[in-house]
């Protein structure tokens, strides 16, 4: 067992209440261990990340048995900083910025705002026989709900929009938290991703890159009719124009509509309004750019331009972290990323008899953590656009030399897309899109 030192490491085990009185250890940190001593496992990966994803491809499905006897989350600082320094610095978060000698409560409120999505057990099982659990596999996937849940808050509610703990919230709100609860009925649950990552060549349990969730929550997209969003992945690095107008637009249906204009947003009361009445309607676009940008780690060179990205106001940050430890990057401070930390596992939470939800343990109220830019992996998916950027290349047409583009569009079944993906016979009706980027995993 490692104590904290001159490494400034720290191992932390959080243990679950147990049915006895007094329950176990709620937690231990360095001041713990000097008086306790633990056995600990001689591969803490293979512990906590690799042995539950071997259970669940091993189709054994022994995995939530196996957890109740170690109802621990062991949780790695190794080089992240929580508290802010005394600083006259910027801090830059999804396009804001704050002053954080000055700003530091605002910040925090803008932080804790975002909606939250970590490890959670006790929802029914995935698939009716598989996990339930996403402990030590699913971070890649909180992360992308986490970058989405972002998603529509601001095309809801604006970027603006600020949460407050116990205040009555818009009813959008609501809606947009209820796409991501853990219930295969949800279109952006933990099962619906587990199992649309079956046509990805993701065994269920298995865990995801940053590319194979965005192809995944690309194709979940098609099922969600209220949103209306037009998911489009980069490919080599490179963002096609031509084709983000062929995903976006929605061609109109009658007669031009002299003297009028079209509406500047979309939704699913004027979609149907706007192209019968010949006006050329556009989808709300959410653009996921993968990209390596470097071998083993970043390269320095591309230090700046990646933080650039966090200052757009239309950026959604970035998925990434190091390999099998996925984290939602939402800004930064200095040559430090600010992150949203997935791994803490927490009890599945539903909708109440009033039809909403507890929203109290998806907003994160602690400080964020922070990790040097250089230590992230190279391997991240960017949700930006910006011409000057040279970390991939913005084309106006598309590549003679590529494939000719097809818009995603929806299979045609009679089913629900929650019933769609219950069953993975179906999901043969995708194509199957081979990652595009290394991936050190």
């Amino acid at each position: 067992m490692e104590s904290t030192g001159s490494s400034g490491r720290l191992w932390e085990l959080q243990f679950e209440r147990s049915s006895t009185p007094g329950g176990a250890f709620a937690a231990l940190t360095d001041s713990a261990l000097r008086s306790a001593e633990l056995q600990v496992p001689g591969s803490l990966a293979a512990a906590v990340v690799k042995w539950p994803v071997e259970l669940a491809q091993d189709d054994s499905w022994r995995m939530e048995s196996v957890l109740s006897k170690y109802e621990n989350q062991i949780t790695i600082f190794t080089d992240y900083l929580e508290e802010f320094p005394d600083t006259d610095e910027l801090v830059w978060i999804l396009g804001k910025q704050h002053l954080l000698k000055t700003e530091k409560s605002k910040l925090l409120s803008d932080i804790s705002a975002r909606l939250w999505f970590t490890y959670r057990r006790k929802f029914s099982p995935i698939g009716g026989t598989g996990p339930s659990s996403d402990a030590g596999w699913g971070c890649m996937l909180r992360c992308g709900q986490m970058m989405l849940a972002q998603a529509l808050i601001c095309r809801h509610l604006g970027r603006d929009w600020n949460w407050e703990k116990q205040k009555e919230q818009p009813k959008e709100y609501q809606r947009i938290l209820q796409c991501f609860l853990d219930r295969k009925d949800c279109c952006y649950s933990i099962h619906q991703m587990a199992q649309m990552g079956v046509g990805e060549g993701k065994s269920i349990g298995e865990w995801f890159g940053p590319n194979t969730v965005a192809q995944v929550l690309k194709k979940l997209a098609l099922f969600d009719e209220w949103n209306s969003l037009a998911v489009y992945v980069s490919m080599d690095n490179t963002v096609v124009i031509e084709d983000i107008k062929k995903m976006c637009c929605i061609l109109p249906l009658s007669a031009d509509t002299a003297g009028e204009s079209p509406p500047s947003s979309l939704n699913a009361s004027n979609r149907s309004k706007s192209t019968s009445a010949g006006w050329p309607a556009w989808k709300p676009l959410l653009l996921i750019v993968p990209l390596r940008l470097g071998i083993n780690q970043i390269n320095p060179v591309y230090v700046d331009a990646f933080k650039e990205c966090f200052k757009m106001p239309q950026s959604l940050g970035a998925l990434g972290g190091k390999p099998n430890n996925a984290y939602y990057f939402i800004g930064f401070l200095g040559d430090e990323l600010i992150f949203l930390d997935p791994h803490t596992t927490q009890t599945f939470v539903d909708t109440e008899e009033n039809g909403t939800v507890d929203d109290q343990t998806f907003h994160c109220l602690q400080s964020p953590q922070r990790m040097n830019i250089l230590n992230l992996d190279p391997s991240v998916a960017l949700e930006i656009l910006k011409e000057n950027l040279r970390m991939f290349e913005l084309v106006q047409k598309h590549p003679s030399h590529w494939p000719p583009f097809i818009p995603p569009a929806k299979p045609e079944v009679t089913t629900t897309g929650a019933e769609f993906i219950d069953s993975t016979e179906q999901l043969e009706e995708f194509d199957l899109e081979e990652d595009f980027e290394i991936l050190s995993v």
